[in-house]
């Protein structure tokens, strides 16, 4: 080692700090001279981070065997309290060694020592070198790391890391962080509703990201990685006899909350928990306390459940101002369906159709379209092959829905076997002049082409 050499590097270093050539940037807080206050005070810095460094590198090229760590942490103890503000490496290696000292330890008291050290460690850099949110997201994982039985411990340090970093919270942070929540509340050390407020939180930072991701495939798949891990620890409270029970007594605590009724109405909805007293309750309450278009959309959906179709259809057209194009495939689709129970067929095909042109992958709407092509089969013609002929139409709409939707395949095979045995006989075909394959406008309100096609033999 060049200690010659270090002197004068040393001597110049102070030189250049006297002139201002330090000057903290980007709003950092000056907390005081970054390697002492004095010419010897920052050449004993630099000689021990010299020391320290080249110990720690001995130890670290040992595959973390050799003594030399002793050496090293006894310089770097004398930096850690004398020049804090000298280098962050310092509190990573720091770390890096007091992890290796907790491992080592030969009993519990050394260990719980060494632990309460690494959370000094961590304090101090952010002290020193801020970027708290996310450190002290990284001081929470430690701390549950190394004292599992104290989730309120660790759980408090991540609720303010998440709090301070919101959307750009990491993603490990984030899953432990839901870990712990539902942790503290089976240990009976919080009320289960704050597993719902916690999921809602975590919910919103997981959706930016998948959103900020998109067409960036690899950090879009982390995301959702993360997105499935808290959604597996969530299930076992998303029930919705749990969650009606956790939100029931919050109701009317809250029930002149906007923002806390806005929050159930979509977690309910989120869980299929429509049909509950409380979601009806509360939809109706935010409606009252604030007019909106997705207010709009949850009031009709209680409409619907009680099978007032006029009304849900009401509800249903304010919603359609909304712009979430998801919602308003739904919207369209909840229309379609209310106008279908009112025998307004025409009218329902066009809210069908609409629904498609934001979710062209969902069958529903082709099954329902199909549904009411056969209704009205009877009512299109008045001879054996006109009341006939719109069992056709019917079955190119459910072939269309399972073309667009695997999950609906079953479903629109059954009708496909059920309305083909009521297509014309081939002697009913030949008797009109027509022909298997030929194309043929079905007439009415259907007024759509299809083709011409026997039915089955039984």
């Amino acid at each position: 080692m060049k200690v010659k050499t270090l002197i004068i590097f040393s001597f110049l270093f102070v030189s250049l700090l006297s002139l201002g050539a330090f000057t903290p940037v980007n709003g950092q807080v000056n907390k005081g001279p970054k390697y002492g206050k004095t010419p010897e005070d920052s050449i004993k810095c630099l000689t021990n981070i010299s020391l320290y460094t080249e110990f720690y590198n001995q130890w670290k090229a040992s595959g973390r065997e050799s003594e030399t760590i002793n050496d090293a942490i006894k310089y770097w103890r004398w930096i850690f309290f004398n020049c804090p503000r000298a280098t962050e490496n310092a509190y990573l290696n720091g770390m890096d060694m007091m992890k290796h000292f907790i491992k080592k330890a030969e009993t519990e008291e050394m260990k719980q020592k060494y632990i309460d050290t690494l959370m000094m460690i961590w304090d101090q850099r952010i002290e020193y070198f801020g970027n708290k949110g996310r450190n002290l997201g990284r001081k929470g994982v430690d701390y549950h790391q190394y004292r599992t039985s104290d989730y309120e411990g660790a759980y408090n340090i991540l609720k303010e890391s998440v709090k301070l970093t919101k959307n750009a919270a990491e993603r490990p942070i984030i899953i432990v962080y839901f870990r712990l929540t539902t942790r503290i509340v089976k240990a009976e050390l919080a009320e289960s509703s704050l597993i719902i407020e916690t999921y809602d939180e975590v919910n919103q930072i997981i959706d930016y990201n998948l959103e900020k991701y998109k067409g960036k495939q690899s950090r879009l798949e982390l995301w959702m990685n993360v997105k499935s891990n808290v959604e597996a620890m969530f299930t076992p409270f998303a029930t919705c006899k749990d969650l009606v029970a956790i939100y029931t007594k919050k109701f009317e605590e809250n029930k002149n909350d906007i923002a806390f009724l806005k929050e159930i109405t979509e977690v309910l909805d989120k869980r299929d928990c429509e049909e509950s007293q409380l979601f009806m309750d509360a939809t109706l309450q935010l409606y009252k306390l604030e007019p909106s278009p997705e207010a709009a959309y949850f009031i009709a959906r209680v409409y619907l459940q009680e099978g007032n179709y006029t009304e849900a259809i009401t509800y249903l057209n304010e919603a359609t101002t909304l712009e979430d194009k998801d919602k308003l495939a739904d919207i369209y689709y909840y229309l379609a369906s209310c106008n279908y129970q009112l025998k307004k067929y025409s009218v329902a095909r066009s809210n069908a159709r609409k629904s498609l042109e934001y979710n062209s992958n969902n069958g529903q709407p082709y099954i329902l379209i199909g549904d009411m092509y056969a209704q009205s089969a009877k009512s299109i013609g008045s001879n054996d092959l006109e009341s006939k002929v719109a069992y056709w139409a019917a079955v190119d709409k459910y072939q269309q829905a399972r073309r667009v939707d695997e999950e609906i395949k079953e479903v629109a095979n059954k009708r496909i076997r059920d309305y083909s045995k009521y297509f014309p006989s081939m002697e009913t075909i030949f008797f009109y002049d027509l022909k298997e394959g030929e194309t043929y406008k079905v007439g009415g309100w259907i007024n759509e082409t299809t083709t011409v096609r026997p039915a089955p033999a039984q």
